[in-house]
């Protein structure tokens, strides 16, 4: 169910990949598509794609807009239906941040027990602490739900109009 609606927005969302495409080529040449490795479901890891906002080490004008609004997100549609991520679910990481913030240890391991998401609890807070962070993202692995996700979702949805919780 998830593959196929991620099968269908993308479809519906393909003129508008379209135009972010010209934008981002016409504002700053170069690649569209950002590739990176990242740890998913039972730390393997698999290619996230995404649109490029970056040029340089600095988001680009028409990248700043793109992430408002969460446009840059949706070549990630294609990781969902490759079955590497799902809509909802903690971010995948690199490695490196893995190690970085200390996340390898047994006390971290429920993390990897689901699939990364584009969207979930942590990405909806305005603060970016690691405890925070983690904490979040456990407590979405022990209440994943389909309610759960869906009250995820249209928080999330709502993210450009009224902005992050601050907690």
């Amino acid at each position: 169910m998830v593959r196929a609606a991620a099968i269908v927005l993308f479809l519906l969302l393909f003129p508008i990949s379209v135009l972010v495409a010209i934008a981002l080529f016409a504002s700053s040449p170069g690649t569209i598509i950002f590739r990176q490795e990242r740890i998913g479901l039972r730390k393997v890891p698999f290619t996230v794609f995404k649109f490029r906002t970056m040029k340089n080490g600095k988001i680009t004008l028409v990248g700043k807009v793109i992430r408002k609004i969460g446009l840059d997100e949706i070549p990630q549609f294609v990781n969902i239906i490759k079955g590497e991520m799902s809509f909802v679910g903690p971010r995948p990481l690199t490695q490196f941040d893995i190690d970085r913030l200390g996340w390898n240890s047994d006390s971290c391991a429920d993390r990897w027990s689901v699939l990364p998401g584009i969207t979930g609890p942590a990405q909806l807070t305005n603060v970016c602490n690691a405890s925070l962070s983690l904490s979040k993202d456990l407590e979405y692995v022990h209440r994943k739900s389909a309610v759960y996700d869906m009250r995820l979702l249209l928080r999330s949805a709502m993210v450009p109009l009224i902005g992050k919780h601050t907690s």
